[in-house]
């Protein structure tokens, strides 16, 4: 597991403020973020591995700060967005899945190995060769994280990995989420799939408004959504 820590992080684009001195500490095995469109939550998670950076404050993964470090911490971090299509960037499966490991200074028998082994684990190995764009929706998700744990992370964050599926394979990634032996950082608006986890935040307006367990968070949430 990785240790995250967000010390007093703001953000801000002109006048709009979206996230104001956050600071948390992250350690646990499966983690929920949760709020309404555009509270921030999605803005915090993709400081982790540096797709943003912070106006203020310093986010840090295992006491190394990812705003100067951010290479070194994208190798232990992957993460999942919302759009499948958004990081697929080769023309096959099978090359998709592969590219992620070419500068890893692997032998071109250990990428095989390995590649063929992630498409096994998430039940692409007859798509191999099978143009990645026109997968279904739940494989594309499925290729998305294939991709990224073939890099074998610590972490995974996911930005609302379920918000275009249908509800079978929303189930699916759900279900995979809950398995996976990697520290799980999940945004989603479908509480069913943060209702095990070990912990969840609620973030309202750029600020936590509740973080413990999934229980009392859902429950705080659900109170923001009716006052």
């Amino acid at each position: 597991m990785s240790s995250i820590r967000f010390e007093q992080v703001s953000q801000s684009f002109g006048n709009r403020t979206v996230l104001r001195d956050i600071t948390l500490h992250l350690t646990e095995h499966r983690i929920g973020i949760i709020g309404a469109n555009g509270s921030g939550k999605s803005t915090l998670v993709r400081m982790i591995n540096g797709l943003m950076t912070p106006t203020s404050g310093t986010v840090s993964v295992d006491g190394q700060n990812v705003a100067r470090h951010a290479r070194e911490v994208r190798r232990k971090v992957g993460f999942i967005f919302t759009n499948p299509d958004n990081q697929i960037v080769m023309p096959t499966v099978q090359e998709d899945v592969a590219f992620t490991l070419r500068r890893r200074g692997l032998s071109p028998a250990e990428i095989a190995r390995r590649t063929a082994a992630a498409l096994d684990q998430f039940g692409l190995s007859e798509h191999a060769e099978h143009p990645a764009h026109r997968l279904s929706g739940g494989q594309k998700q499925l290729l998305a994280l294939a991709a990224v744990l073939v890099a074998e992370p610590a972490t995974i964050v996911a930005d609302e990995p379920t918000t275009l599926l249908d509800a079978r394979n929303a189930r699916r990634i759900s279900d995979l989420m809950q398995t996976l032996p990697q520290q799980v950082i999940v945004v989603t608006h479908h509480l069913n799939l943060v209702e095990d986890f070990d912990r969840v935040i609620v973030i309202d307006e750029g600020s936590v408004v509740a973080d413990g367990a999934p229980q009392q968070s859902l429950a705080a949430y659900r109170a923001l959504l009716l006052a």
